[in-house]
């Protein structure tokens, strides 16, 4: 029976390692598409969403640094705090970043170009994400890893990311609305800070086992 368990537990861990190299790869298209189409447009909220991306690469090596050690408990949850805390730390920087550039923009009035690539990067996002966080969800629960679920939640918010990234494109493509982009960058901010927060603070899911 503990061979049994063990065995599936081992299943399980590549499961997730496949997953997180699958995350690195995506997000990391994500961002220098994101950064190079947001620059190009002049797209804070672009920018700041391909920052973001990157920001999740971080979170995907630091899951795969985690899960090297899971046979040793104690290695276990040391990495498991530390992963949570660098995520952390990367998100309130993300978030001070976007909140600063946004209201520099509002002030001047600086008009992002229309992003075609942009808007089809955001909506490929909105396909991909809910489906990568229902199966990191799944690999937490069965490993009682809090830093997966956390992992699991920032592909949850990255949805929530990529509908206000969406929109603001949109609106300025569709309608000129100049102001929508530096708008849904702020409404990134409050997400992307708390985040950043609870991953400092070591908050889990009532779900997952620490």
């Amino acid at each position: 029976m503990a061979n049994t368990i063990l065995s599936d537990r081992v299943a399980v861990v590549r499961r997730g390692r496949r997953l997180e190299y699958f995350t690195l790869a995506w997000n990391s298209l994500e961002g220098i598409v994101g950064i190079i189409a947001g620059a190009v447009a002049g797209s804070i909220s672009l920018v700041g969403f391909g920052i973001d991306s990157f920001i999740e690469v971080i979170s995907g090596a630091a899951l795969l640094w985690r899960m090297k050690v899971d046979e040793d408990v104690h290695r276990r949850e040391h990495n498991e705090r530390l992963a949570l805390c660098i995520v952390g730390v990367c998100f309130l920087a993300l978030a001070a970043y976007i909140a600063l550039e946004s209201i520099r923009d509002l002030i001047q009035h600086n008009a992002p170009e229309r992003s075609v690539a942009g808007i089809a990067l955001a909506c490929a996002s909105l396909v991909a994400m809910p489906l990568l966080s229902r199966a990191k969800r799944k690999v937490g629960s069965a490993l009682g890893s809090a830093a997966m679920h956390a992992d699991a939640r920032q592909a949850d918010f990255c949805t929530y990311l990529s509908a206000i990234l969406l929109a603001g494109l949109l609106l300025n493509a569709l309608f000129g609305l100049w102001w929508a982009d530096p708008v849904a960058g702020l409404v990134m901010v409050p997400i992307i800070a708390r985040e950043g927060i609870e991953g400092i603070q070591g908050k889990t899911c009532d779900d997952c086992a620490t």
